[in-house]
């Protein structure tokens, strides 16, 4: 990559930014820093002229582009006299998404492949007592949408145990009764070709069920594949469901049988529901959310009678209320004394004022697999070495860095974080990010400095 590589290429963004960041720069007491991509930049220091700044980034991103790579993190050090050195890092596959990091993190390290974090490895739990609710009745769903529906096809016990054996679960009678009585074609290349008379078929079968119903062939299992979501965010989820939920509070579940949308959300018949819950209710798992679903009605039957239009998602409470805690937010009643129970999963400690916080509190909870801390909010690092339970862990250099000189870093950590503030050099990051993936053999993040000359800041910008 001998462009990206190239002093010269990186020399006009170089010089356009020694000139923004003024005397620090040009004395010799700061370092330029961001990132760069083939469609935009994260900088420190942003130019006022953003087209100036584009034809500065240009050749950089063309760099980039040519050399097959996604983003670099840079740094530079500029002396008084204009000698600079500049560190331009690479990445490494056991980095996840850096989008919405401070800079210079290098985001979430993925320690173990293939790792996930514990919500998403969460399987429902059984009920033994569930039973379908009063208001299911497979006979009269198939009656009403045959009478809605006359001129419809429906799906022959064949083409139902063929869906059965794909999904690898037997569908409840209501969803089987449903499309016996329309098997609904799906719209496009896959379906009979004819696609006026597809989309009118799919149109039908809307309006006599109420809600956009998708075709026997593309059922599909809701469970947490559908979800998928970077470590930074799921380690900070908690799968909880209170004794009297009626849906389990998962990121999914092999019993969520999902049948229909209303455009953005899926609807799905629910196996698997949580001690309050019905066989075969019917749930609504919205796109936004990364856990849960909310019951959107007791049975299929009683929607469809309705066409969807009484039911509404039940509210919930809040289900990670004992599980997670956030220290640090405004106002602050949290604290580490009054958090620790033995439910309790994630902590994640904000920039706050005040004195470092101990973690004795938590040492020992048994369910404690999260940490996140900002950096010079841990009164001892050290006492992270008692949380043996962690799979995920967040702190400043400085203090992964007392770790990693003690070989205090936990055993069990499937991913971890480089928390920074942002006035940390690149260098230091890198470094302790580097010697984190040493630990569990993974590869590091690439770095390669390159020395040149910049001209004296005088540039206008413009």
């Amino acid at each position: 990559m001998p462009a990206l590589h190239d002093f010269t290429t990186w020399e006009p963004l170089l010089t356009l930014l020694r000139a923004e960041y003024g005397g620090r720069a040009a004395a010799g007491t700061g370092h330029m820093t961001g990132s760069i991509s083939s469609t935009g930049w994260r900088l420190k220091v942003l130019p006022r002229d953003e087209q100036f700044l584009a034809r500065a980034a240009a050749p950089v991103q063309r760099a980039l582009v040519e050399a097959g790579v996604r983003e670099a993190m840079f740094a530079a050090d500029v002396s008084r006299d204009g000698r600079t050195v500049l560190h331009v890092f690479g990445t490494s596959p056991a980095m996840e998404s850096r989008s919405g990091l401070r800079i210079p993190s290098p985001g979430t390290l993925v320690l173990v492949e293939d790792a996930v974090a514990e919500p998403w490895r969460r399987r429902p739990e059984p009920v033994p007592g569930a039973v379908p609710a009063p208001s299911a009745d497979p006979a009269l769903l198939e009656r009403t949408l045959r009478e809605r529906l006359p001129d419809a096809v429906g799906a022959t016990e064949e083409e139902i145990a063929a869906a059965e054996e794909r999904l690898g679960v037997a569908l409840p009678e209501e969803l089987r009764a449903l499309y016996r009585a329309t098997r609904v074609s799906p719209v496009g290349p896959d379906g009979s070709g004819d696609w006026e008379a597809d989309f009118a078929e799919q149109q039908a079968a809307e309006s006599a069920v109420g809600c956009e119903l998708g075709s026997l062939d593309s059922l599909f299992i809701a469970d947490a594949t559908l979800r998928p979501c970077p470590w930074r965010y799921a380690a900070v989820e908690a799968a909880v469901t209170p004794p009297d939920a009626a849906v389990q509070g998962l990121a999914g579940s092999p019993g969520w049988i999902a049948f229909g949308s209303n455009g953005g959300d899926h609807f799905a018949v629910d196996l698997t529901p949580g001690p309050g819950g019905h066989l075969g209710q019917v749930i609504l798992i919205g796109h936004e959310e990364n856990i849960g679903a909310e019951l959107y009605g007791d049975s299929l039957t009683e929607l469809v009678l309705n066409r969807f239009e009484s039911g509404a998602p039940e509210g919930h409470a809040v289900r990670q209320a004992r599980a997670t805690v956030r220290i640090g937010e405004r106002p602050d009643p949290a604290d580490l004394v009054s958090s620790a129970h033995p439910d309790l999963e994630v902590v994640e400690i904000l920039r706050r004022s005040g004195a470092p916080l101990s973690l004795a509190p938590v040492v020992g909870l048994p369910r404690l697999r999260t940490l996140t801390a900002h950096p010079g909010t841990l009164a001892d690092p050290l006492e992270i070495a008692g949380l043996t339970g962690l799979e995920y862990l967040g702190i400043g250099p400085d203090e992964w860095r007392v770790l990693l000189d003690a070989g205090a870093v936990p055993k069990g950590l499937s991913a971890v974080s480089v928390e920074v503030r942002g006035d940390e050099h690149p260098l230091t990051v890198v470094d302790v990010a580097n010697d984190l993936l040493a630990l569990w053999d993974r590869p590091p993040i690439a770095r390669t400095s390159i020395e040149g000359h910049l001209p004296h800041p005088g540039v206008s910008g413009s």
